[in-house]
């Protein structure tokens, strides 16, 4: 009975991880004149998106992984084991202690983990005390998403965060923030085809040349570049 019902969670948190992660992207890039928290937002949001798509990546193996508690036979009242009574009594891992449970159910190292880390106690401070007056919040997050999620979900499932943002216009705005900040993110066939109409301001050579590659190399035609 559990299996059956348990068979739907990966694909599920997969889809609300990455609908979390076009959220930071659209909080982190972009700006509201009505609402001044969104570089805060766009940290607890990335964060979330990670917790949430690590998650998925060890439901892949048995969803059972991601609960660092589940209830014991005498807690339940029922035969089996089943969902509700994860519900109701269960614990899943915290995000301190999700990449060392994904190394143990797939054998995958988070990239970058002190970032990863770091940026936990950022999401923390913002989420519980106050957002810290010498941090850049989407500086933060744009960082944490193309260094931390980006090659993660590529390694995982081949997809680049730059294909998840909420607005209209996905790419050619989201490219040129990136771009002008500096952001060095994978590239895709999708956002290759959208090079044409982004804003290009290098911020030095070497980031250029090494982003034209990317570029090239997803199908783009970069030789006016």
């Amino acid at each position: 009975m559990l299996n059956s019902e348990l068979s739907e969670i990966s694909d599920h948190m997969f889809e609300l991880g990455t609908s979390a992660l076009a959220h930071a992207n659209w909080h982190a890039n972009y700006m509201s004149f009505e609402n001044h928290m969104w570089p805060e937002l766009s940290v607890l949001q990335a964060a979330h998106a990670a917790e949430i798509l690590i998650k998925a990546r060890i439901a892949e193996e048995h969803p059972l992984l991601i609960f660092d508690q589940v209830p014991k036979s005498t807690q339940v009242d029922d035969s089996k084991l089943g969902l509700k009574h994860l519900f109701e009594k269960a614990k899943t891992i915290q995000y301190s202690e999700l990449p060392e449970r994904l190394w143990a159910a797939t054998g995958i190292k988070l990239k970058n983990i002190d970032a990863y880390k770091k940026f936990g106690y950022l999401r923390n401070s913002i989420q519980h005390f106050a957002s810290p007056s010498d941090v850049g919040c989407s500086e933060e997050t744009r960082k944490f998403i193309y260094q931390v999620i980006d090659p993660f979900i590529h390694d995982c499932w081949g997809i680049t965060a730059v294909d998840y943002n909420e607005d209209h216009e996905p790419y050619i705005y989201l490219m040129a923030n990136l771009i002008t900040n500096g952001v060095e993110f994978l590239v895709s066939n999708a956002a290759a085809n959208n090079l044409q109409y982004t804003e290009l301001n290098w911020p030095n050579e070497n980031y250029k040349q090494l982003m034209l590659k990317r570029f090239k190399q997803a199908g783009a035609d970069v030789s006016d570049l």
